[in-house]
C-alpha cells in the first residue's frame, strides 16, 4: 500500500504545532509602536487608542442585553465618541499586556512536573 506524502506532512505538522511557544504569532507590544482602536493582541485584548490601553472587549462594544457600550474599562449608555482611533500605549499598559510564561518539567508526570510564573 502506497502512503501518501501529503499525510505525513499533516501529522508532522500536527506534532510540531503543539511544541513551542502559544504565542509565536502574537504581535508585539511597545511603547514605540502604534495601535488602532479593536487592534486585538492575544493575551492583552482590545486596544481603546484614546485610553492608550487593552481590555477584555472591544472598543465601544455594545452588549444587547445590558443595552450598554464598553469603552476604558467601564460600560456606559452611550458609546464613547473621540477622534483618536490610533496612538501608543503607556508604559504601563505595556507592562500589564506582557503574557505570563510557563515553563512546564515534561511530558506525563504529575510528580515530577514544576510550574514557574514569571
Amino acid at each position: 500500500m502506497k502512503r501518501s506524502r501529503s499525510v505525513k506532512l499533516v501529522l508532522l505538522g500536527g506534532l510540531l504545532a503543539g511544541c513551542g511557544p502559544t504565542d509565536g504569532n502574537r504581535k508585539p507590544i511597545s511603547t514605540s509602536l502604534v495601535y488602532t482602536n479593536n487592534d486585538y493582541v492575544p493575551g492583552a485584548g482590545y486596544y481603546h487608542a484614546p485610553f492608550r490601553k487593552w481590555y477584555s472587549q472591544p472598543y465601544n462594544y455594545y452588549d444587547p442585553a445590558l443595552k450598554q457600550y464598553f469603552f476604558d474599562g467601564h460600560w456606559s449608555p452611550s458609546p464613547h465618541e473621540s477622534i483618536t482611533n490610533i496612538s501608543s500605549p503607556t508604559a504601563d499598559a505595556v507592562a500589564s499586556a506582557q503574557p505570563v510564561a510557563v515553563r512546564r518539567g515534561g511530558f506525563g508526570s504529575t510528580s515530577r512536573s514544576h510550574s514557574v510564573w514569571s
